[in-house]
């Protein structure tokens, strides 16, 4: 069942159509692991308002410890709490939860999840649109990104957003090379960034650090990114630009050729080293 939490006590439609910035996301934290470079862009800005569709219930996460005996249903409350302070501490325009179970995610031949991202794009009519890589290795992650594309590909395209990008959680994007690899500095408001991950307290309390690993990895892009030159952020976020898949194209073949043209740069590297 959808639910639609707006922040800061605005009107429904008013929190939905003034989203400048969007996250299209499977789980609640993964808005927060992948798009933080959206929630930096909007935060405290006048005329950039970040919002969140999270479209799985999130029952099946993992539990151990003050939350270890709760069912699903309770754990589905719980994460929906910690995504809404989440908002509150990010200070998102809107929040949408689709409250899906990764099992229809999942399925291609149901449409109803993409028929709601169209009606909600044709709402919000966001510029910048953050959601999973392809390459990422979670199947339910990728599937909200193919929705998602599906959906995009459904409006006008004087309706779509300037760029879509597909970015991190279940596998890193450093290997990108090209084009497609789009790196973000998201060196600003550190404890910002720290504090919209510590409300996921069921998820860390639960064994699953991902406020440290989050931004370590962001810390580590950050001086990995270049071999001959001084850390120029300290901390960067890396994404796969799918802005091409929005007019159409096989979004498997998308994948293959950025994964062919990391397999060409180790190879040429080799050989002309040996």
């Amino acid at each position: 069942m959808t639910e639609i939490y707006i922040p800061d006590g605005a009107e429904e439609s008013e929190g939905l159509r003034r989203t400048t910035h969007l996250a299209v996301s499977a789980h609640q934290d993964d808005t927060e692991i992948m798009a933080y470079p959206g929630i930096l862009d909007c935060y405290g800005k006048p005329d950039n308002y970040f919002s969140a569709i999270v479209t799985a219930d999130g029952a099946g996460s993992p539990r151990r410890g003050d939350y270890a005996l709760m069912s699903d249903g309770e754990m589905a409350a719980v994460r929906i709490t910690e995504q809404k302070r989440a908002a509150d501490v990010g200070k998102y325009s809107s929040l949408v939860l689709l409250g899906r179970p990764s099992c229809e995610i999942r399925n291609p031949s149901l449409s109803g999840i993409t028929d709601e991202y169209v009606r909600l794009l044709l709402v919000m009519r966001p510029r910048v649109v953050y959601t999973h890589a392809l390459t990422d290795r979670h199947d339910t992650h990728v599937a909200v990104a193919l929705r998602l594309i599906a959906a995009l590909r459904r409006l006008p395209a004087d309706k779509r957003p300037s760029v879509l990008y597909g970015c991190e959680v279940w596998r890193d994007l450093d290997w990108l090379t090209g084009k497609e690899r789009v790196a973000f500095d998201v060196s600003a408001r550190p404890g910002l960034a720290r504090a919209l991950l510590t409300v996921y307290d069921s998820q860390i309390a639960g064994g699953k650090r991902y406020d440290t690993a989050a931004l370590g990895r962001r810390a580590a892009h950050a001086t990995f990114s270049e071999s001959h030159a001084c850390d120029g952020a300290s901390a960067l976020s890396l994404a796969m630009d799918m802005t091409p898949l929005m007019s159409g194209g096989d979004p498997a073949e998308y994948a293959s050729a950025a994964v062919m043209r990391f397999a060409g740069d180790v190879c040429d590297r080799i050989r002309r080293l040996s």
